[in-house]
């Protein structure tokens, strides 16, 4: 089936302008063509129209660029997956010393070290800023014990950062374009905010989408040494080429090889089930891939966060089909949602997902055996109540106090499984961005219960 520009130009305009996005570039791979397409401003103050050689923040989506270059290193011999972290960093610490003995960069690349996501320190721009980073690591907490449960973390890829710059003797920036970049001629893809002043570069804009989002008071927030699992800037265009690069057995449009076949496959194979399927809708992790299971067809990608910029990256391998959508704000999961609901039908024969949300009539489930604290580095989680709801507190604590107020939500009971109880929050109107999102208890083998949010594992404080 063609591609038909007239219109999926048409539909980008019309579903930009009533979830109220400022900006957005959308690029498409069918048929062993990509397409792109582009509708509204950079910046509502400036009005600088969005093209389709405009540079996004990609937030999260990073870390399939840094898995990419990982497991070229891996491919090489040069890295080995299963070997402990302190193979190649001998002075890796945290505050539990035998669980930093016994990391991997596989539990690094699925999820599964226990390593907190948000650990933030600003170790400064400088070329040691991962080194430090992995220093200020020595007193830290996890998440979980390593191996036991998938916690999202942007830490860990900080972590695998620093990893492949000892073994190729170069910053994570200068691999990262030599190894990958480069060689796939994604020429419109940076790390540094430097190298995208060259470019027509995009502002997040804040604020909920029925308020009208105005420009962030901050283009970026993110410390340097959070870009292997963060920072990487590109046009919706070169997101499509490297996800293309994936399809077509790790080669290039033009032929370069950059990975071969075999370790395509082995990052697309299931490395870890995901308790908490609704958030970005994953059936599970392979090796820093999202995977998906739309009915029986598989998929990959990854979803991205930014200052006020949302990105979202889907593969179909089976109908040879790659999505990306870059955003600069307003309701961008809702165009997300709306957008690669369309295409995906009538390009991948998909059908994705329903918007999460509880039932008209919520099940019944035990409420009481879950009431209690929940604590995670940086945050805690109190939920209170019984009866067939109950109400959750989400408070930052500690070094991230300043971050944001205590949210207060509702939980509505959506689904209760053999491995998980699934409820609902009530958080319309919160820097959160949807009108509901999951929250998650599960128990793990060793019978600790954990409280997901936002795919984070909070343990129970006993």
């Amino acid at each position: 089936m063609g591609f038909d520009t007239s219109h999926w130009q048409g539909r980008l305009d019309e579903l930009g302008a009533a979830h109220r996005v400022p900006g957005a570039a959308l690029a498409v791979l069918t048929g062993g063509t990509v397409h792109e397409l582009a509708t509204g401003v950079l910046h509502r103050g400036t009005g600088v129209e969005t093209t389709a050689d405009s540079v996004f923040q990609l937030g999260s989506v990073a870390k399939v660029y840094t898995a990419t270059l990982a497991m070229g290193l891996a491919e090489e011999g040069l890295l080995d997956l299963d070997a402990p972290v302190r193979d190649v960093l001998p002075d890796f610490s945290l505050a539990d010393e035998e669980a930093a003995g016994v990391i991997t960069p596989r539990h690094l690349l699925t999820h599964t070290s226990g390593l907190s996501c948000d650990l933030v320190v600003d170790t400064g721009r400088g070329d040691d800023c991962l080194a430090r980073f992995v220093a200020a690591c020595a007193k830290e907490d996890l998440d979980c014990p390593p191996g036991t449960a998938l916690s999202y973390s942007t830490s860990g890829f900080s972590v695998l950062g620093r990893v492949i710059e000892v073994l190729t003797g170069s910053t994570w920036d200068r691999a990262l374009r030599d190894r990958v970049l480069d060689p796939l001629g994604l020429d419109h893809t940076m790390t540094l905010p430097e190298e995208a002043l060259r470019f027509r570069t995009a502002m997040g804009h804040t604020g909920g989408a029925g308020e009208g989002p105005e420009p962030a008071p901050a283009w970026d927030l993110m410390t340097h040494s959070s870009s292997p699992g963060a920072m990487v800037l590109a046009t919706a265009g070169d997101m499509v080429r490297l996800a293309q690069a994936h399809l077509e057995d790790g080669r290039a449009a033009d032929g370069v090889r950059v990975l071969a076949p075999r370790t395509v496959r082995a990052m697309r194979e299931l490395q870890a089930e995901s308790p908490d399927k609704w958030s970005v809708e994953a059936a599970g992790w392979g090796l820093g891939w999202t995977l998906y299971d739309w009915d029986g067809v598989r998929g990959f990608g990854h979803d991205g966060a930014a200052t006020g910029q949302y990105s979202y990256l889907r593969a179909v391998p089976g109908a040879g089909v790659a999505l990306a959508l870059v955003t600069n704000g307003g309701g961008a999961r809702s165009l997300y949602a709306d957008l690669f609901g369309e295409l995906l039908a009538s390009l991948a024969d998909v059908r994705m997902p329903d918007r999460f949300a509880p039932p008209e009539q919520p099940p019944a489930v035990d409420t009481a055996r879950l009431t209690g604290a929940y604590r995670r580095p940086g945050v805690v989680i109190t939920v209170t109540g019984g009866g067939n709801g109950l109400r959750m507190v989400y408070e930052f604590v500690d070094g991230m106090s300043r971050f944001s107020p205590p949210l207060e939500a509702d939980l509505v009971p959506v689904e209760e499984t053999a491995t998980a109880t699934v409820f609902a929050a009530s958080v319309s109107g919160t820097s959160f961005g949807e009108d509901w999102m999951p929250v998650v208890f599960t128990t793990s083998a060793d019978g600790t219960r954990y409280a997901y949010v936002g795919m984070r594992a909070a343990p129970e404080v006993v």
